[in-house]
């Protein structure tokens, strides 16, 4: 029997849905990766690169969550360029982005998937 190599498919738990606050980021390690984990009003939740591009350093989290134009957002603390939580896009300058991640909640625990691929 040979053993199971990682996929990108795997889904790694990362919390309990009733343990992220709404509007507010947490940080966590995922597949080796910091990542920017966000519940938002309508209790979708999102992850993104926790590293700002801006900024260089892991301060995603600690933004302000925010929605624009309708597209749910995250500014970043340290020069407030928002991301688009939905793909990692910064908003003010399109050729900026943070990877964006698969999130799902299943028995309201919050499970963290593969990278997204980069929308052209």
């Amino acid at each position: 029997m040979t053993p199971r190599s990682p996929s990108r498919e795997e889904w790694q738990p990362v919390c309990k849905m009733s343990d992220l606050e709404v509007e507010r980021g947490v940080a966590a390690l995922v597949h080796g990766q910091s990542v920017a984990i966000f519940r938002v009003a309508d209790d979708e939740v999102y992850a993104l690169g926790n590293h700002d591009p801006f900024a260089k350093a892991s301060m995603i989290a600690r933004g302000i969550v925010g929605v624009r134009h309708g597209v749910p957002f995250v500014a970043s603390p340290a020069h407030k360029h928002a991301f688009d939580l939905r793909t990692g896009r910064c908003l003010e300058d399109a050729h900026v982005t943070v990877p964006a991640y698969a999130v799902k909640v299943v028995d309201g625990v919050v499970l963290v998937g593969h990278r997204k691929a980069q929308a052209a």
